[in-house]
């Protein structure tokens, strides 16, 4: 075609603002098309030239599906068949999102936040637009000695995060575990990470946190997984965001902003709950006080001050509030969507604080954005990760420790 006359870099600049399906089209007309859009420049190029270029991706038990148009949704919602509709599942029908980064999903065959010790539950890690997927090597959960003898009421609580490491250029699955007995008393959690790119789990040291609440899935925003945990040794304890730093793989403390870190010692006020999200590119911490409001917050420069982004009553919704989450923005910023009570999606206007209900998407059990890319779940045989520097790895960990955030306690 006319096109392969160009220099190879203005042919790549120009399709590199293509969407997907078109590429993948382009993709079988000729070897030499073949070859660009495989490579590894251009899949990197391409993500960077569509970061914007998104889809709203919906889970409904064990079904997946996906809105191209996102921030628009006028278009239908499209069935998505994921690796799981056709594989056999090995222990249940549930199947559960774990996270998305850079245009890949990672998705497991069973509800995985809560486990049987031997429960087989499978993770892939797949590109829903290209439909390539692959299979993470199950790991069993560590069973602790208190919990040999048989309990019918033991199990796992698990969570998971993934994201990539821009250092390494890995794409990584964080596991934290943790045993519970029938009374859902924690023991001591057990932190496994897998790198795709030596297809491979190794163990990272445990920490002293027990989740607040069940979420699942960890919230991956500038190089760091997200969850709302505890002190574990303390009855009666605050709660407050954990990160993982994939880079230098450590768990440290993110900074609340003032005024709540006041609310969370004074007993005298009301209670509330936190929640994290990433809204824009940035950490988003939902607090919603149960029977009065919700405040959104956002961390517009990932490690300094937080601001208050938003604020819904309770009376905007007919029915009871106990669950919200920031999806994302619209096209020009003035409005927010959410996703309210696993169930429905709402606009929120930013400059009036009115929701509006967005039609035709209900019983919902979670939403995602998701970028559009070619990313690959496999990287070649040689692209296989090599020993890090400990050197500048030191020297970063450093830099990151002098931006305010504290180290596990």
């Amino acid at each position: 075609m006319a096109a392969d006359g160009l220099p190879p870099e203005i042919l790549a600049e120009i399709f590199s603002h293509l969407p997907v399906k078109s590429l993948l089209r382009f993709r079988s007309t000729s070897k030499s098309l073949k070859s660009l859009i495989d490579s590894h420049n251009f899949i990197n190029l391409h993500l960077k030239n569509n970061s914007l270029n998104r889809s709203l991706i919906l889970h409904y038990k064990s079904e997946l599906y996906q809105i191209d148009d996102f921030p628009d949704l006028t278009k239908s919602m499209i069935p998505l068949n994921h690796p799981f509709n056709t594989a056999p599942v090995t222990y249940n029908s549930i199947m559960a999102l774990l996270g998305s980064c850079n245009g890949l999903l990672a998705i497991s065959n069973g509800q995985i936040a809560f486990m049987h010790p031997y429960g087989a539950n499978e993770i892939t890690i797949w590109n829903p637009n290209t439909r390539k997927h692959r299979i993470i090597p199950f790991l069993p959960l560590a069973i602790p000695n208190i919990l040999e003898s048989d309990k019918p009421n033991r199990g796992g609580i698990c969570v998971h995060g993934f994201g990539f490491d821009p250092s390494t250029g890995d794409y990584k699955l964080l596991r934290i575990s943790w045993m519970a007995d029938g009374h859902c008393s924690f023991y001591d959690s057990h932190v496994s990470l897998f790198s795709l790119k030596t297809n491979s789990w190794k163990t990272i040291p445990s920490m002293p946190y027990a989740l607040q609440y069940v979420q699942a899935m960890g919230v991956f925003v500038q190089n760091s997984l997200h969850w709302v945990m505890t002190q574990q040794s303390e009855e009666s304890h605050p709660c407050f965001i954990v990160a993982f730093n994939l880079t230098l793989e450590i768990f440290n403390v993110v900074p609340l902003p003032a005024e709540i870190e006041s609310i969370e010692v004074n007993s005298e006020c009301e209670s509330f709950q936190i929640a994290v999200a990433v809204l824009g590119g940035c950490l988003c911490m939902i607090l919603n006080y149960q029977t009065t409001k919700t405040d959104v917050w956002v961390m517009k420069d990932y490690g300094s001050s937080w601001c208050k982004l938003f604020t819904l009553v309770n009376s905007c919704f007919t029915l009871s509030l106990n669950f919200l989450k920031p999806l994302g923005y619209s096209s020009d910023g003035s409005k927010v969507l959410l996703e309210i009570d696993c169930k429905k999606l709402f606009w929120c206007d930013l400059m009036s604080e009115q929701v509006i209900y967005v039609e035709g998407i209900s019983n919902l059990d979670e939403a995602m954005i998701c970028v559009e890319s070619l990313v690959p779940p496999s990287f070649p045989v040689d692209y296989c990760r090599k020993k890090e520097n400990h050197t500048s790895k030191n020297k970063r960990r450093d830099d990151f420790l002098s931006r305010g955030f504290k180290l596990r306690l």
